[in-house]
């Protein structure tokens, strides 16, 4: 079956950096968009950061423009997301997701992990 497994999350300070990776298995892996979502605590799931099959073209939150990057190595079956700058607002369980089409919402998922969770201390 297909699994997304996310790690890296952990305690940070504002200012730092954390690097995120999800590694996927048990589905063709360059066949699939990759997303990152994020959840903080009573809010709704917003899209994070999002990169095409071949990771050639990527799409960001304007609240993460030029501090988050997503990359992929498709040999490796995973994707990043490299958070540079963090803010306490960064604060949130992170999700790893895949979908078959370029449409980024969470209509657009066809698998999610089971997200891992960043917490930023100002």
């Amino acid at each position: 079956q297909v699994q997304l497994v996310e790690s890296g999350g952990g305690l940070v300070q504002a200012g730092g950096s954390l690097r995120l990776s999800c590694a996927a298995s048990g589905l063709t892996f360059s066949s699939y968009v990759m997303h990152w979502f994020r959840q903080a605590p009573g809010k709704e799931r917003e899209l994070v950061a999002s990169i095409t099959w071949s990771g050639g073209s990527t799409a960001y939150a304007d609240s993460v423009k030029g501090r988050f990057t997503i990359s992929r190595d498709n040999a490796k079956n995973t994707v990043y997301l490299q958070m540079n700058s963090l803010k306490p607002e960064d604060t949130a369980v992170y999700y790893c997701a895949a979908g078959h089409i370029w449409v980024l919402t969470t209509r657009g998922v066809a698998y999610w992990g089971k997200g891992t969770l960043v917490t930023v201390s100002s």
